[in-house]
């Protein structure tokens, strides 16, 4: 996740020197056993700043333990800040890493604690810190299973015209309910406008109920019947077009999957060896 993909590989990654080169294998690498142990204090620290942030939210935590949590958050800022400088540091190419995406999210880390000096209140942002938990996927080697992201990915890619015509036509359907729920019920019953209504409309048909604007007349409970029925089957319509580009993408996968030695493809994504000959697959 974190390796200088940009470059070319035959130049290494991190600047010139030993001192330097073990420094990159220390914060880059979770391959070693210390490169390990760097990532997983990382994500602790990172874990525990993020908390005390939440809990320095709390005005009677604050009040009483307002200096702690203040001193806990400048150690770790100071923490990730050493850190920061550490990284641009090891790398060959500083520019390429400090304009990466943990490059970016790095800096955006430790500068709300820093500008809360100029502006009070904006510390509360290096809960932007929580991003850089992504470095788990490193750690846990999750890695390999981003073919299956891509696999979804596509699904949804193949799926999103059907999707946007579905969004659509709700679009329209919430509006056409809104507008005739605000002529039945009218202003005094709370549906002030139809904008008002549509909201009502929305809020109904997806079945969350917020309880803050309901019909009181007879037709209009009638009619707020009507969407709720028509809301449990409108929610399974975008979850079925995605299963079914997503089967299809499986499938287009697996006829693609061609065993070198015999020529036999449609062999499972999770297949290592080809089920016919036992040639390894590619």
């Amino acid at each position: 996740m974190d390796t200088m993909s940009g470059q070319n590989r035959s130049i290494p990654p991190y600047g010139e020197g030993a001192a330097r080169k073990r420094l990159y294998e220390i914060i880059f690498e979770a391959d070693t056993p210390p490169g390990k142990a760097f990532d997983v204090v990382l994500i602790l620290s990172i874990v525990l700043s993020v908390a005390a942030v939440m809990i320095d939210s709390m005005r009677g935590v604050r009040e009483s333990h307002g200096a702690l949590l203040y001193a806990i958050e400048w150690f770790f800022t100071g923490l990730f800040t050493i850190e920061y400088g550490f990284r641009l540091y090891c790398v060959r190419n500083t520019f390429h890493y400090a304009f990466s995406f943990f490059g970016i999210v790095d800096l955006l880390a430790i500068v709300p604690t820093y500008l809360s000096l100029f502006f009070p209140g904006s510390q509360y942002l290096i809960v932007i810190r929580v991003l850089r938990v992504l470095r788990v996927f490193r750690v846990l080697k999750i890695v390999q299973y981003l073919g299956e992201a891509d696999l979804l990915m596509q699904a949804m890619r193949s799926s999103r015209r059907k999707v946007i015509v579905f969004l659509l036509t709700v679009l329209t359907l919430v509006v056409i309910l809104g507008s005739l729920m605000y002529l039945i019920e009218g202003e005094e019953n709370g549906f002030t406008s139809i904008p008002r209504s549509t909201y009502w409309a929305i809020v109904t048909l997806t079945t969350v109920g917020y309880g803050d604007i309901s019909p009181k007349t007879s037709a209009g409970q009638a009619l707020a019947a009507v969407v709720m029925i028509l809301g449990y089957a409108i929610i399974a319509v975008p979850t079925g077009i995605v299963t079914v580009e997503l089967s299809n993408v499986s499938r287009a996968r697996a006829a693609a999957r061609v065993c070198p030695g015999c020529g036999v493809a449609r062999h499972d994504l999770d297949a290592t060896y080809c089920k016919h000959c036992g040639s390894k697959l590619a």
